[in-house]
């Protein structure tokens, strides 16, 4: 594996219909009132992720393994292996499903043939690419699309001058209550994603046996800032974009509209360009959500995690398949992008804790172990996320 991939596929990852879906509505509806979400869930992401690339570089095994491996009561192993199973399987369904839905509204504008049908396109064809190996390329040349995005984005911003004041007064003016917890908890979702701890710790694992320790964890610490403290960029500037737009408006954003925050620049031509970089960005996570899902099952049960084998093929099939037909139900897709992030904002607490727990038993970490400020952050981290499900769980039912 070459030296930087992990970096490139992190980031393929990170970047989906979810980030960009769930900070146009955060924007939109929010203003920048949220922005102390997003600013947490950059800051947590670097923490976890330095965590999971320094596991898979100083242990040379993915993260499933490596809490089989610091477990040692039979039972409570079995109880691990099916909690890693049951949430990375779950979380990564309703997230493929989101995944297809982001990439179907964006073919769907081009040819109307319904979100459904397209979904089960998608669907087909992230199981043809996976099936042969030959979605890297792929890959790469669609996280360009999602960054050229990104980039008008950018140039919309400063087109708009936008008014910075009031800006810094809304991010000043943090909000959180039963009305903004389902966003909040889809920003966190969208930017700590639980599955990618499962991916980068593989990805590192296998490009560190033939490197140094040493060297193969300061490269994966430099790519994970690089790649989160980019994607953090993209959906803070998306918001604002979508803020401008819409927030204090009249207009309402819905599917059919969320394009229009890049008429400043592209005139007409914003949906048609919004709906290609949803098209982008969905393909990308619809491969990568269920690789990564495949990697912690097969590490959880002690399966071979070669590309090529039957177990790790049956896994993300069964993920796709899955995320194809919630995606074909019919649910309204804006809805259904937000429940996949909110999903994976609460349980991103289960997968939190194991890794805390590995950093700080595995034998074979070494000097790579956590430090008294890792698990500072760490715990930080963890009982914020748990917070604020509890608080989603009260406001629910009372």
């Amino acid at each position: 594996m070459a030296k930087d991939k992990s970096g490139y596929i992190i980031a393929a990852a990170f970047i989906g219909p979810g980030t960009i879906t769930t900070a146009s509505l955060a924007g939109a509806n929010f203003g920048f009132h949220l922005v102390w979400a997003l600013l947490f869930s950059i800051f947590a992401t670097i923490i976890l992720q330095d965590m999971a690339a320094r596991l898979g570089a100083a242990t040379g095994s993915g993260l499933a393994q490596a809490m089989k491996d610091t477990v040692s009561l039979r039972w409570l192993r079995s109880v691990f292996m099916l909690l890693i199973v049951g949430a990375i399987g779950i979380g990564n369904a309703a997230y493929e499903s989101g995944n297809l839905t982001g990439a179907a509204i964006g073919l769907d504008a081009f040819i109307n043939v319904g979100v459904a049908e397209w979904a089960t396109v998608l669907g087909v064809l992230a199981i043809v690419l996976l099936y042969t190996g030959s979605y890297k390329w792929i890959e790469n040349v669609l996280v360009c699309l999602v960054f050229v995005m990104a980039a008008v984005f950018l140039v919309t911003f400063i087109v708009a001058k936008p008014n910075i004041a009031d800006m810094f007064s809304q991010a000043f003016s943090p909000q959180l209550s039963a009305k903004e917890i389902t966003t909040i908890l889809a920003l966190i979702g969208t930017t700590i994603v639980p599955y990618n701890l499962f991916l980068h710790a593989s990805l590192v694992a296998n490009a560190s046996r033939t490197r140094a320790t040493d060297i193969a964890v300061n490269d994966s610490r430099a790519q994970s800032v690089r790649a989160i403290s980019l994607g953090g960029l993209i959906t803070l500037i998306v918001m604002a974009t979508a803020m401008m737009a819409f927030f204090n408006s009249a207009a309402t954003m819905d599917a059919s509209n969320m394009g229009e925050q890049l008429k400043p620049v592209l005139g007409e031509n914003a949906q048609w360009f919004f709906a290609l970089g949803l098209f982008a960005a969905g393909l990308t996570s619809a491969i990568t959500a269920p690789l990564a899902a495949a990697y912690a099952v097969c590490g959880a049960l002690g399966l071979s995690d070669n590309l090529k084998g039957r177990a790790f093929r049956g896994v993300w099939f069964t993920i796709i398949v899955i995320g194809v037909l919630v995606a074909a139900m019919g649910y309204k897709p804006l809805p259904a992008i937000l429940f996949a992030q909110a999903t994976n904002g609460l349980l991103l607490p289960i997968i939190a804790v194991f890794l805390l727990v590995v950093m700080n038993k595995s034998s074979k970490l070494g000097a790579f172990k956590n430090s008294w400020i890792s698990n500072v952050a760490g715990v930080f981290v963890v009982a914020v996320v748990i917070g604020l499900g509890l608080y989603k769980l009260i406001s629910t039912f009372l």
